[in-house]
């Protein structure tokens, strides 16, 4: 494992090299974010006013079919408009990461280009995960513990299942269903320590935010009191929150580039420019060659 973990590092490296080169890159998850607080503020903040009258106009209360239904129908349209905005500039990420692991200089409009070109597939991925989403919501909020546990394995293997669909999608024109098919078919072909790796940049980047929020936040409180400051602390809260924003991009694009790697390699059995041979292969174990240790 510990072996497995160091190698994962290595490539989490790799990637980083690769952003450094395309810094670009950085502006897909920052730019997916704003669009994400704009539908938050512009249409879901006056959906749900709307809604919460007219459900009670319609007499539609909390536990009856009525708002249960419209409360899953709402949750759906929620999954899907974020599922898209999430999707899309993940799949323009990876589409310009693409190119410049194949030898290319990409721009911010080539990753803007690959994604409106799929935007009908997005959408379609999209309306899958969304109905995912759904049920997976609906089987926690019902089921008690056990549905809680199911929900949570369910959620686990849906990402397992899915975790190469958006390289697939921004390489190839081939439809939702298909490419998780694909991803699927690459996930028994190899071992996915991809995963581990992915879930290992999310457990590093959690980390560095853990010790932002408490030794910053301790900072800060220990800077106001001694200065007895309001605006101090209001600056030094902005602060961290800016740190905070600018650590999930950083995250959000590294392991978009990590992805897209991977796949390359998985699909060509060649390991990418800035990415060393062994160190790729160290990520994907032959079956067979597992069975034997």
């Amino acid at each position: 494992m510990m072996d497995r973990l160091r190698n994962s590092w290595q490539l989490v490296k790799a990637s980083w090299a690769v952003l450094q080169s395309d810094k670009e890159l950085l502006l897909f998850p920052v730019i997916s974010g704003l669009v994400m607080i704009g539908v938050m503020i512009v249409f879901f903040l006056p959906l749900a006013a709307i809604t919460g009258i007219a459900a009670a106009l319609s007499g539609a209360r909390e536990g009856t079919a009525g708002g249960e239904i419209l409360g899953l129908v709402l949750l759906f349209v929620y999954y899907l408009i974020s599922y898209t905005i999430v999707i899309f500039f993940n799949v323009a990420l990876v589409g310009a990461a693409m190119i410049r692991l194949d030898g290319g200089d990409p721009t911010f409009s080539d990753g803007l280009r690959i994604a409106r070109e799929r935007l009908g597939i997005i959408v379609q991925y999209a309306a899958i995960s969304a109905t995912v989403g759904v049920v997976l919501s609906y089987i926690r909020d019902r089921g008690g513990f056990i549905g809680s546990i199911l929900a949570s394995f369910g959620g686990l293997a849906w990402n397992v299942l899915t975790f190469l669909v958006v390289p697939i999608l921004a390489v190839k024109n081939v439809g939702p269903i298909d490419a998780i098919k694909e991803s699927a078919a690459l996930l028994k072909k190899t071992w996915g320590e991809q995963i581990i790796a992915d879930v290992g940049i999310g457990t590093v980047f959690g980390l560095i935010s853990m010790l932002v929020i408490f030794g910053g936040g301790f900072l800060v409180f220990a800077l106001a009191s001694a200065f007895s400051s309001i605006a101090l602390g209001v600056i030094g809260v902005i602060v961290l929150v800016v740190i905070l924003i600018v650590l999930g991009v950083i995250q959000g694009a590294l392991s978009g580039v990590y992805r897209a790697a991977l796949y390359r390699y998985a699909e060509t059995g060649t390991a990418p420019d800035n990415f060393d041979i062994g160190m790729i292969r160290g990520a994907f174990k032959d079956k067979e060659k597992r069975k034997l240790f």
